[in-house]
Order: structure tokens, then C-alpha cells, then sequence
């Protein structure tokens, strides 16, 4: 599971900085990379991503102490 969780921060993280780029300079990295915001190819990574935030929901609620 900690794999997973791994891939869904490095998601999240992709995401992020798309979000900034397109905030700070109305550039899209993730379209620009894979043939435009409209491409299947940019459309599963934007799908992808918005599972990994959905999957990183339960984390703001647990209690896990153990990560110090």
C-alpha cells in the first residue's frame, strides 16, 4: 500500500505544478507534453490525478503517528 500511496503524491505533485504553470503563465505542461489539453493521452494523466487527490482524502483524517 505505501507504494501506492507514493504514486499518489507523485500525482498529486505533477498536478500541483501543472496547476501553478497554468495559473501563473496559462501554460498547460501536462497538454503541452502530450499533444494538447483535448488529447486521450493528457486526458487519462488529468483523470489520473484527480483519482490520486480522491485517494489522498482518507489521509487528511487518519491518525498515524508512526510517519515522525
Amino acid at each position: 500500500m505505501q507504494t501506492f500511496y507514493k504514486i499518489c503524491l507523485i500525482l498529486l505533485i505533477v498536478g500541483g505544478i501543472n496547476w501553478g504553470l497554468v495559473g501563473l503563465f496559462q501554460f498547460d505542461f501536462v497538454g503541452w507534453l502530450l499533444g494538447g489539453s483535448a488529447s486521450i493521452w493528457s486526458r487519462i494523466v488529468f483523470t489520473l490525478v484527480g483519482i490520486a487527490a480522491l485517494c489522498g482524502i482518507p489521509g487528511l483524517f487518519s491518525d498515524d503517528s508512526s510517519e515522525n
